[in-house]
């Protein structure tokens, strides 16, 4: 399975991004689907995910709680993240990821750069 993600770029803080990460193949729910985002030294943290099993409400770091919404269409195994208020702190190159047990698919990544 390849990742396709697409909708970083250059936003002044304040504003608002929209990711968009696409599956080459059909993914089941069962998968978990979300973003990453890896800062200039520092290691690779989640962002935000979502399982379309069980129920479960969508996971978030803390630090971007109540800016950034993360959604997907099951139909499309399509995942996107909207990104309001964005913050200098924000800045990163984002990654697209499914994961089911041992078995994870990264895609490329994307950067988002926030200005102050």
């Amino acid at each position: 399975v390849q990742l396709q993600a697409s909708g970083g770029g250059l936003v002044q803080a304040g504003g608002s991004l929209r990711l968009s990460c696409a599956a080459s193949r059909s993914i089941s729910r069962t998968y978990t689907m979300g973003w990453y985002r890896q800062a200039p030294g520092r290691e690779r943290e989640l962002v935000a995910s979502l399982i379309g099993v069980g129920g479960r409400p969508p996971n978030y770091a803390d630090s971007v709680k109540g800016r950034f919404t993360i959604s997907r269409d099951y139909a499309k195994s399509t995942v996107t993240l909207q990104m309001n208020s964005l913050k200098p702190e924000d800045t990163a190159v984002y990654y697209c990821n499914a994961n089911f047990r041992v078995i994870t698919y990264w895609g490329q990544g994307t950067q988002v750069t926030v200005s102050s």
